[in-house]
């Protein structure tokens, strides 16, 4: 945690992780972010992962430091106090975070009447507003027929880490920033939209993969073969599995060096009229024979001696393995590092939290606070922001157009 953006707050009305993890970037930056979820939790709040006692790991670890209050969203009342908490003054406010549709009542355009200088940044499906989620961008754009094995016919391959969810959330922080940066030099106020079928697609071009599918076709399955380079799973002598890639040319000469491998692939160059060392595309277009030369070599030495072999000469592998035993082997993903705090979470749970990925050298780094029970800040959220006093706070709670935690 930081207090770089301290004095920004943010109001969030979303579920999943696209949304949810703008506003943390931002909240874990030092912005004050109020999330603001329907009495009993929105559709990500009982979402898996969950712990034992069914309370959600998912919701608790995308909403560290955020304040939260719960309101009715259903009736016309509690749309009114969300567009008050949305719009409510002063010159580091008027600032919303959602995935809600453009045309519903977190409408641009009818928030902006209540404050014009409003900043709406809005993670959508597709920018034509249809609905969609990583998975389904992922099919749409062809990647899962990418994955799996070569010999694979026409079934797709889903991947587990929602990539597209995970870029957006982080573009969608970028892109309030700039908008915030403008209203503060222009006075004016504008909408965002931040598509995940846009993400997607702009991440293929910026990687040439849309001119590769214009002027070459789509590209086939590779296995765990890496495209355009040096790379692949190997086995070792004593069972293990190593991803060895070699993109550059340093990498290249590293790993031929500690495999004792120099003699037998310059033969294999001088038979082929070609340099490895020079262009990397030529260890992929010859993998075929490349890789038995490494797959030996490999496979004729323990996983200790190649970990020995590789480090010393700084060859660019690493062996595969479950995230417990990474949690427990490398100290360069120790939960005992700065990035995490140990914290008693809503679940009853204690374990270590991330925060901020980034490091900024010279500024303290915070402990990551924990995440809010739902409505855990209703009260103090509407004295705060909206400066309602007790009776009025009291005659909502009345009415069960607001709840707290305990109602939550």
């Amino acid at each position: 945690m930081y207090t770089l953006l301290a004095g920004l707050r943010v109001v969030e009305c979303a579920s999943f992780i696209a949304a949810p993890s703008c506003a943390l970037h931002l909240r874990q930056l030092g912005a004050e972010v109020v999330r603001i979820d329907p009495i009993g939790g929105g559709p990500d709040f009982r979402r898996w992962p969950v712990a034992r006692n069914g309370a959600s790991y998912y919701w608790e670890g995308l909403n560290k430091g955020k304040r939260s209050i719960a309101i009715d969203f259903a009736r016309p009342e509690g749309r009114e106090l969300i567009a008050e908490l949305i719009t409510a003054p002063g010159p580091d406010a008027g600032v919303l975070v959602t995935n809600f549709p453009r045309d519903g009542f977190l409408a641009h355009e009818r928030l902006a009447r209540r404050r014009a200088d409003l900043i709406s940044v809005r993670v959508m499906g597709w920018s034509d507003g249809d609905t969609a989620l990583d998975y389904t961008v992922n099919a749409a754009i062809g990647v899962p027929l990418m994955t799996g094995p070569a010999a694979m016919a026409d079934e797709p391959v889903n991947h587990v880490l929602p990539a597209w969810d995970l870029y957006t959330g982080a573009y969608a922080a970028m892109a309030l920033l700039a908008a915030e940066r403008d209203r503060l030099r222009s006075g004016r106020g504008q909408e965002v939209t931040v598509p995940l079928s846009d993400v997607a697609m702009s991440a293929l071009g910026h990687t040439g993969q849309i001119a590769e599918t214009l002027f070459l076709g789509d590209r086939p399955r590779l296995g765990n073969d890496l495209y355009g380079a040096f790379g692949r799973d190997f086995a070792t002598a004593d069972g293990a599995r190593v991803m060895v890639a070699a993109i550059t040319a340093k990498q290249w000469s590293s790993l031929l060096a500690a495999l004792q491998l120099e003699a037998a692939v310059a033969q294999l160059e001088a038979r082929l009229g070609v340099s490895f060392a020079r262009d990397e595309g030529q260890r992929f277009i010859h993998r075929a024979e490349l890789f038995p030369i490494v797959e030996q070599a490999i496979g004729a030495r323990p996983l200790a001696n190649l970990r020995e072999r590789f480090d010393a000469r700084g060859v660019c592998w690493s062996v595969y393995r479950p995230l417990s035993r990474a949690l427990a082997e490398d100290p360069r993903l120790s939960l005992e590092s700065p990035l995490f705090s140990t914290i008693d979470h809503p679940s009853g749970d204690l374990y270590a939290a991330p925060g901020a990925a980034a490091t900024w050298a010279g500024v303290p780094r915070e402990p990551v606070p924990r995440a809010p029970h739902l409505g855990e800040h209703t009260d103090a959220v509407l004295a705060d922001v909206l400066k309602l006093d007790a009776a009025h706070i009291g005659r909502l709670h009345d009415a069960r157009l607001v709840a707290g935690a305990a109602a939550g």
